[in-house]
Parts: C-alpha cells; sequence; structure tokens
C-alpha cells in the first residue's frame, strides 16, 4: 500500500471510529431485553429493533463473491464454499434513522471491528465482482423471520434498496461477525420502518456443543419402561469411533443400576444407537461394542448378574430426530434399555 492510500485509509479508519460508540446508554427505542454484543459497538444514534441469542447454532459465513440464491436448496452460493462454524449466536438487528446510509454505516463498523484487531475475510465493498445483491437481499429478510424478538416487520428487508446492499465477514479469534447492510428509502408504517439504514450483525462465538443431557433418575426408568417400553439414556459417554465408557457416565450407570436392584427379575437389551456420520456397517459394528461395553460394566462394577443383559446395536435404524444437524446427530447418539 502507498503512502498516500495508507494516509487515506488511515483518515477514513479515524473518521469512522469516531462515530462508532463505545459506552452506550440504553435507548428508549430499543427492543425490550435487547443489549449490545461486547464484542461489537454500535453506530451512534442507532437503536436494536432484531435481538436474539442462541446458545449453539450452524452459521455460514460469506469468504467470496455471492454469485446466486438456489431456490431448489434454499442457500446461497458463492465463489468458493463460505466458511462454516458453530457456537453461540447473536444476532442484532440496528436500524440508523434520518440522513444515514448503507455504506456510511456498512464502512463505520468495518473500520471499527479492524480498529479492534479483526481481520477482514470478506468486504463486498472491495469486491470488484460483487452484484446488486438482489437474491441476496431477499434471503436475507426471509433468514430474519425466525427472529424471536424483533419490534420490525420481517418483510422490510424486501422494500430496501437492493443496490444499496454491504455484506462483510470479520474474525478475531473464536469470534466471527457477519455484517449486512442495506438501505431504507423511506418511513413506512406498513414495515414499522423509518428512512435510514439497517445493519444486521451476527457474532458467533466459537465453540463446541455442551452434551446437557439430564441424567434419568431410577424411578424415572422404571416409569419410562412401564408406560413406552424403553427408556433412552443419554448420559452414558463415549469417544468418536471408540467403546470406551467415559468416567462421566458413572451417575447414568448408577441409576441403571439402582433400577435393576429394585426389579431383580428384570432383563434389559442394552441398545446402543448413532448418528449416521461413518459407513454403517462401521456404525453397527460400533454401536453393539458399545452395547456390550455397558452391559459388562454394570455387571463388573455394579454387581448386576451377567445373564440379565444383552448388548445389542442398531447404529443410525432408529433416529429420534434428523442426522443433518449437529443438535439432531446428539439426540440419535444414545443408550436405550429395553425389557427381554
Amino acid at each position: 500500500m502507498s503512502m498516500k492510500l495508507f494516509r487515506q485509509w488511515g483518515a477514513s479508519l479515524c473518521l469512522g471510529f469516531l462515530a462508532m460508540v463505545s459506552v452506550v446508554p440504553a435507548w428508549a427505542q430499543d427492543l425490550a431485553g435487547a443489549k449490545d454484543h461486547p464484542a461489537v459497538k454500535r453506530f451512534g444514534g442507532s437503536t436494536i429493533v432484531g435481538y436474539e441469542v442462541r446458545n449453539f447454532d450452524a452459521v455460514e459465513f460469506q469468504t467470496s463473491t455471492f454469485k446466486e440464491f438456489d431456490l431448489q436448496t434454499y442457500k446461497r452460493r458463492y465463489a468458493q464454499p463460505p466458511l462454516a462454524l458453530e457456537g453461540k449466536l447473536t444476532r442484532l438487528w440496528y436500524e440508523a434513522p434520518g440522513a444515514t446510509r448503507s455504506l456510511e454505516l456498512f464502512r463505520n463498523y468495518t473500520n471499527d471491528l479492524m480498529a479492534s484487531g479483526f481481520a477482514a475475510l470478506y468486504d463486498s465493498t472491495r469486491d470488484g465482482a460483487a452484484g446488486s445483491y438482489t437474491n441476496f437481499l431477499a434471503n436475507f429478510s426471509s433468514g430474519q423471520r425466525d427472529f424471536i424478538k424483533n419490534n420490525r416487520s420481517e418483510y422490510v428487508m424486501y422494500g430496501a434498496d437492493a443496490g444499496t446492499v454491504r455484506t462483510g465477514t470479520f474474525q478475531k479469534g473464536s469470534t466471527t461477525v457477519r455484517l449486512i447492510s442495506i438501505d431504507w428509502p423511506k418511513e413506512d408504517a406498513t414495515y414499522k420502518s423509518r428512512q435510514g439504514a439497517y445493519i444486521a450483525v451476527d457474532i458467533l462465538e466459537t465453540k463446541a456443543m455442551e452434551q446437557n443431557m439430564v441424567v434419568v433418575s431410577a424411578s424415572d426408568i422404571s416409569k419410562s419402561i412401564t408406560a413406552n417400553g424403553k427408556v433412552a439414556i443419554y448420559g452414558i459417554l463415549f469417544d468418536t469411533g471408540k467403546a470406551d465408557v467415559k468416567p462421566e457416565s458413572k451417575p447414568s450407570l448408577e441409576q441403571i443400576a439402582a433400577f435393576l436392584k429394585a426389579e431383580p427379575t428384570v432383563k434389559l437389551h442394552v441398545v446402543g444407537h448413532t448418528d449416521s456420520v461413518g459407513s454403517f456397517d462401521s456404525n453397527l459394528a460400533l454401536s453393539k461394542r458399545r452395547a456390550d461395553a455397558v452391559a459388562a460394566m454394570l455387571a463388573k462394577d455394579y454387581g448386576i448378574a451377567a445373564n440379565r443383559l444383552v448388548g445389542n446395536g442398531v447404529a443410525s435404524l432408529a433416529p429420534v430426530a434428523s442426522n443433518s444437524s449437529d443438535e439432531g446427530r446428539a439426540k440419535n447418539r444414545r443408550v436405550e434399555l429395553v425389557p427381554q
């Protein structure tokens, strides 16, 4: 970068930084319960009109030119595959009314993020191949409909100026930020909008999903078997691709043993279930080994007669959720107890 360009970039960065608010008062118009994310400041005078926090979700972040919206798969297509990340997701939708426009809003955010140490993975304002983003905008609008809290019509994006869409992806450490800004041309009571600009800010803090299934008590095991003919146990854990029962499984094993000791005539099938990742044959064998390992541990460590337990494995043949998401796959990985 030449010294002249560097000075121009530096001046732009400073001006943009001054417009961002580091300590923000609680704006009267903010959506109830909404708050700024500590990693991203807000543009001065803007208000939060859409807000949601998800403890764990999957997000695709743009890193190349947007090409089109695929109406068959309902996904965006890019020149290069997007960056797929998982973790805690915070979604904010800011409204900056009046004379503010999309480019000013977008540049303020990008300048401030970069001044805070974020690296730009994509910036549509510096992408010569970026188009009008008409289809991107329509897809973005539909993506906002799942806001749990939103005091603006989800259709507001359809009435926006498609030629003013700016998008960007920025990353620092485990935090990734997606920006989508647009102009809204006029005040409209139908859309609950004010003339100005909007910016959607998605902040993903990358982390692994925490296994948080409640330990099923001995009495609940008995009730579920009586009512449903089986009980699903999620507290018995294994490393990926392995059949060694992890130490964290102890609370669940203790409850199974307590149930069996309280019901000395009951015999059980211990059934291993997997998700659909990997080949079916390997998962079938793995699920059987895991079931056998649970039965063996109950006999060895908890004094349950070995002839009361039979291990079986069914791999992914009996899912309770879709295997297309991490959340669904986690529900499908389980051990079930079924009376013989």
